[in-house]
This record gives C-alpha cells, structure tokens and sequence, in this order.
C-alpha cells in the first residue's frame, strides 16, 4: 500500500524545514524536503553601497554569522583586489575557526545526541547513559558543555568585538588590532578549551584523536580506557549500525578553508573516487521544483538572479537545487576532510560512503584538528604590524567569496554596477545539501539519503529519520533568502 506522510517542523534545527514522504512496503521510497521559509535578502542588497553587504549578511544567521561575514568580506576583496595582510589574514583565520568549532560543540550536544534519549531505545545497553548525559534540559553534558562553550567564545570579543552580526572582518583585514596582553588571554583561552575537549568530550588528547586514521583504529581507541563522550556516540553508532545509515550522493564538494599564505589548512576540491580539483564556473542552480520565476536554463550564481513566485506547478519547495557540472554534491565536515586526505575520513567514504555515523565523527575530528592549528596562528601574529589595509571598489566590478562555514560550503557572488550592488547571490552549505529535484529529476543529498529508510504510513516515526536529518546539521534560514 502506497502512503504519502508529512513531517515538520523538526525540533532542534535552526529554521523551518517540512519533509514529504512516500512510503511503500514499510519503506521510504522517495523524499521531498522542503524549506517553507522565504525571507528576501538578496532583494534587500541590491542597490545598496558594496559595504553594506558587511552589515546584512551577517542577519542572514544567528548561529553562522562570522561564516557570513568571512564570505562577504572575500567577495568584497576579490572585486577590489586586496589581500590582507598577514595579521588580518591569521585574525580572519581566527574568527571563523571559533564559530565553526562552537557551532561542531552545539550540534553534538544539543542538536543531535538528545535523540538517543529518546524512550524507543530505552532496551539498548547504552541507553541509561545516554540518558544520563544527553536528555533534553536535565542531561550531565550540556550543563558541562555550555559554560565552556560560554568561555571559549569570549575569544569572539576580543577578535571581533562582538557575536553574532561582527563587524570587524573587512575585505583588508581585521579592524580589531590586538595586544600582547589580549594574544595572551586567547592563549589562556584555548587552553581552557583544548583541557574540556579533552576532558570531556575525547577523554584523549587531541593529537591522539587526530592521529587515528582508519574505522578500524577507531573501533581499537573506543575500546580503550579513558571515557568521553566520542566514545559513548561511537558505542551507540556500532549498535544502531549508524555507519550504514543515511548513505548519501557520496560526492563530496569543499571550497577549502583557513587561508594560511601559500596554501589552505583543508584544500579546496571534489572527491568522488578520488579528488579532483574544483571548477567553480560549471555550478549553476536549478529552479524547476523551487518558487522562483524561471529563467530557462539552470544559470551560474554570478548571474542568477531570485524572484519569488509562489504559485508555481511542479515547485516544492523555497530552496534551489545548486548543482557542479550537473551532479548532486554533499558538503560539510565529512566532505572537508575526504578533500583534504585526512585517512579516517578517506577510510570511511571509501568503504561505506557518507553516513550518519560518518558525519558526525568528521565534525568532531574538527575540534582536534583545527584547535591547534589556532594555538598555532596565534603564534604568529605580531602586534604592532598592519591588521588591515583600504578597499575601494570601482564603480563595475564583481568579485566572488568562498568560504567552509561548520555545515559546508559557503559562496557569496557580488556584482556592482554604478558604484551599487546590482546582483548579490548566495549558496549556503544548507542549499546544497537540502536541494529539491531538478529538471533531471536527480534529487537532492538529503532527498537520496532518506530514500530506502524504514517507515510507516501510521506508526510513530522511526528515529532513524531524526538521526539522517540532524547529521547533516540544517541552516534553513541560510538556506532560502
């Protein structure tokens, strides 16, 4: 018997999100998501001045601001041809790393590890101490994990002044110049931070973790003595079977982040089978099954444009469908690290492809990995030296900003013309991999990941559509704008 079940909203995620289902013989057979919120920013930023970018961006997110700022800020100096100097460059560095490791904290503990609380598993071994740990409000780890959280992004005011909506990421740099006496608070800062991530969240320190380079090496340290709350996720994983669950596109897209001079800390490219390098010219945007007016073919983003129609035959959703040379692409943490080589991340796409298991661990590989690159870059900054230079744009440019926000792949895509914004167009991470259909029929990373799930037209949902859901960590105010 064939069925048709609508889910939404999903609690825990940031911004409105309705999922169709058609269920057949106990199973998910196809997957339509939705983001059902429509909000108007790149009608908002056409015709204003190119700074003014840097100020409504940002309100694009609360949780991703920085992520925003980073991308408009590279949009703004490609279109002037400024680079910034290296104390603006390592503070940009910096800045981003902070919000992306406090959004990877977040997203474990309270958006996706509250699910195993949940009463169904309730027979599972593992389920009192998920419990203990996890439950919504009373669990152990956020009243551990939120005041280090708390701590750690105090770094965000003496980097940036304030966050979210920062204004001191600038195409020429950082307008916040540090002191020797505040370089050293954010030693002390990370320093706090590395002890509760090792603490707590590992039980290990962090180049332990960020040394293991196969499923089989992780399953051999989970083993080990030392507690942590990886450890208790990566129990659950092996009994849920988490690595074979919500198996997506496996092509995996990174425009690389973390500019350190001569080369990037995570390299930009395509992973499938292999890396190859990116073509940013064949993503074009599809808007067949989405509410925009249609413009013939799918367009490139420099020269898209988004004009809401909401009464649209075969349109479902407000999200458009991006796609690279035609392919559907996932992004975010699992997609980084497979780009960059790391060998745990390389070792699971290759023996099983993108998973809700796999997901999550990439995103906590991240807080080993890119914490120490940050004790590292503020090292390197010399007080004293320039932290930022002018930008002046001319009246007919264009420039495009590429950043890796927490959940993904970020680009801002500007256009000026008589000195104002002509066209300003953006692709979240969420965009990407929350897609509808496009006119091939091909359908998004999240629509392929769902299909094949178990599911019925009546029964409580299963949680293991919670679980694919929450692995790929939506934006949806990111999402459409």
């Amino acid at each position: 018997m064939n069925a048709r079940r609508i889910v939404g909203p999903f609690n825990r995620v940031e911004g409105d999100l309705e999922i169709t289902l058609d269920i057949a013989d106990g199973k998910v057979v196809a997957a339509y998501v939705n983001s059902p919120l429509y909000r108007g920013f790149e009608q908002i930023l056409q015709g204003k001045l190119p700074a003014d970018a840097l100020v409504l961006v940002p309100r694009i997110c609360g949780i991703c601001s920085v992520a925003q700022s980073a991308a408009s800020a590279l949009a703004l100096a490609d279109a002037a041809g400024v680079v910034p100097p290296p104390n603006g460059r390592l503070a940009a560095n910096l800045t981003l790393a902070t919000e992306n490791l406090a959004d990877h904290l977040t997203h474990f503990y309270l958006f996706f590890m509250p699910d195993f609380a949940r009463a169904e598993y309730a027979g599972r071994h593992w389920h009192a101490a998920a419990v203990e740990r996890f439950r919504a409000t009373v669990g152990s780890a956020p009243n551990q994990m939120l005041p280090a959280r708390a701590r750690f992004m105090q770094m965000m005011g003496l980097l940036a002044g304030k966050w979210p909506h920062t204004l001191s990421v600038q195409p020429g740099g950082s307008t916040r110049p540090l002191q020797s006496s505040e370089i050293f608070r954010l030693h002390r800062t990370l320093r706090e931070f590395r002890g509760f991530l090792e603490a707590v969240t590992f039980g290990a320190a962090l180049e332990e973790v960020a040394a293991i380079e196969s499923r089989t090496q992780l399953e051999l340290w989970r083993a080990q003595a030392g507690g942590g709350d990886l450890r208790l996720f990566l129990e659950i994983a092996g009994d849920l079977d988490l690595w074979q669950l919500g198996r997506g596109t496996d092509r995996f897209m990174s425009y690389g982040c973390y500019n350190e001079g001569d080369r990037r800390l995570f390299p930009s490219g395509l992973w499938h089978d292999g890396v190859v390098p990116l073509d940013i010219a064949a993503i074009a945007e599809d808007i067949s099954h989405a509410w925009y007016a249609a413009a013939g073919l799918p367009q490139h983003p420099a020269a898209g444009s988004t004009l809401p129609v909401a009464e649209k035959d075969g349109a479902y959703s407000w999200c458009k469908a991006p796609r690279l040379a035609g392919q559907v692409l996932e992004t975010g943490a699992l997609a980084r690290q497979a780009v960059a080589g790391h060998p745990l991340a390389r070792d699971i796409v290759e023996a099983a492809g993108g998973s809700v298991a796999a997901r999550v661990v990439a995103r906590l590989l991240e807080l080993a990995l890119v914490l120490p690159a940050m004790e590292r870059w503020l090292t390197e900054l010399a007080p004293g030296e320039p932290w930022c230079i002018a930008a002046q744009l001319a009246d007919e440019t264009s420039g495009v900003g590429l950043i890796e926000a927490a959940r993904g792949s970020l680009g801002h895509w500007l256009t000026v013309r008589r000195g104002r914004i002509h066209n300003y167009q953006i692709i979240a991470p969420t965009t990407w991999n929350f897609s509808p259909r496009d006119a091939a029929g091909q359908p998004g990373a999240l629509e392929q990941a769902l299909a094949g799930l178990p599911a019925s037209a009546a029964d409580p949902l299963p949680a293991a559509i919670h679980h694919v859901v929450r692995s790929f960590d939506p934006c949806m105010v990111c999402t459409v704008h």
